[in-house]
């Protein structure tokens, strides 16, 4: 193994080597001296050096010697790797932009500084970390809402539910229900009388109508007949005043005029009082046509 290391790292001309600062920001435990440096699983170094970085006491500085042969590059990072369960350590290094430029040291560095990703262990332990304050203040929470004063809140908003449960299932009670279902067909019966009495009130305004029409026709044939009256009566007091009177000429102008005035006004008053008084014994005559006509000893 001895000869292996020293073999792999035993600078030549094909094969020389090159060292890099590591700065990790969590705990390097299982990371040792000579420790592998592998790139994307292939060895190509070793961790040389493991230290406090002077610089900042919170990071781990560790130097590695890897092969210059590496592709080395601005973008490179590394990652402290786990080797399987053995509790050891090692420093996996990925790529990134292949594209990058290779990695220099920088002003006042006497070694290039290799940028790092936290390890999967790292992950875990922040992502519980998270979780833990997340519960944390979710039980901090839950505690704030059971106080006695949301508790008996929430007693009562329970007491009143179960109340209102119980209210319901009396109230649907089979009884409860049946009623409902007669309502609900007594509502369908009265709907279909409702329907069926529309039409009739048609009829009714229409003959409402006929029957005002018939009312205004014969009250004109009264004012026609009254001017009739009227105009023998002028022509009566025209003939006094003229001087011409003359009974005889009155008697057979005039008389049979009134007379047929007089006749026709008697007619139109028994038919308006025939027709009120058939009004007055059946109102409903005049919609639904109700009253039956009495007929006399031997009529069919």
């Amino acid at each position: 193994m001895l000869a292996f290391t020293y073999w792999l790292l035993k600078p030549s001309e094909e094969s020389e080597t090159a060292k890099y600062l590591i700065h990790f920001n969590e705990s390097v435990l299982g990371l040792n001296i000579d420790a592998p440096v592998k790139y994307r699983g292939i060895n190509v170094g070793k961790v040389s050096q493991l230290k406090i970085n002077p610089k900042n006491s919170e990071q781990v500085e560790v130097l590695v010697t890897i092969l210059e042969s590496t592709p080395i590059k601005s973008s490179t990072v590394a990652k402290l790797t786990a080797q399987g369960i053995t509790g050891l350590s090692y420093i996996n290094l990925s790529l990134g932009d292949n594209n990058a430029p290779s990695l220099k040291a920088t002003k006042g560095e006497k070694y290039p500084i290799i940028q790092t990703v936290p390890s999967f262990f790292e992950n875990f332990e922040q992502t519980l970390g998270t979780v833990s304050t997340q519960l944390s203040k979710t039980l901090s929470k839950t505690e704030e809402l059971l106080n006695d004063e949301n508790q008996a809140q929430i007693t009562l908003v329970l007491k009143r539910s179960a109340g209102f449960m119980d209210r319901m299932e009396r109230l649907l009670n089979d009884e409860s229900i049946t009623n409902f279902h007669s309502s609900m067909e007594n509502f369908a019966s009265a709907s279909k009388k409702l329907d069926n009495l529309v039409p009739k009130v048609d009829i009714f305004v229409n003959k409402s109508l006929i029957w005002e029409d018939e009312i205004a026709k014969t009250f004109n044939s009264i004012m026609n007949s009254y001017l009739g009256i009227r105009a023998s009566a002028d022509e009566v007091k025209k003939a006094v005043e003229n001087g011409e009177f003359n009974i005889k000429e009155i008697a057979v102008d005039v008389v049979p005029t009134m007379n047929n005035t007089f006749i026709e006004l008697q007619h139109l008053i028994i038919q308006i009082q025939e027709t009120l008084n058939q009004y007055k014994r059946s109102p409903g005559d005049i919609l639904f046509k109700q009253e039956e006509i009495k007929k006399g000893p031997g009529e069919k």
